[in-house]
């Protein structure tokens, strides 16, 4: 598997609009477009590739779910890295297509770290 970059994290907060005020007019992060979830939240870009995704909502979701706390891995292709997830015997669930196009799957490590592997070239091959 071909990791080419720490992609997001993602956090939760319990305010949307005052983390979105602290994040691009305290911080002066750049706000960028998200996708079109069915669950609010907001995306900063963090220097030239990474991204903070803020998730809204002040209950954390129970581990394991799909909104849970997690990183988020880029990765050259989805196809290789299931293959190795396959071949060593990782647990995670199927791949799945954001509303905008790129694939993502999710893992946990031994201490039930959620990590997602994200695969953007359905996004960059249209652009």
């Amino acid at each position: 598997m071909n990791i080419l970059e720490l992609n997001h994290v993602a956090l939760h907060v319990s305010d949307l609009d005052a983390s979105i005020a602290f994040y691009r007019d305290g911080l002066e992060l750049p706000q960028i477009p998200r996708p079109a979830f069915d669950f609010p939240g907001a995306w900063f870009r963090l220097g030239p590739t990474q991204e903070l995704h803020l998730i809204a909502g002040r209950a954390l979701p129970e581990p394991g779910h799909h909104r849970s706390r997690h990183f988020a891995l880029k990765v050259a292709s989805i196809d290789e890295a299931e293959a190795l997830l396959r071949r060593n015997g990782v647990a995670h669930q199927p791949r799945k297509r954001r509303p905008d196009g790129a694939w993502q799957l999710f893992l946990h490590d031994p201490d039930g770290h959620r990590i997602e592997l994200t695969d953007l070239s359905p996004l960059e091959t249209t652009t």
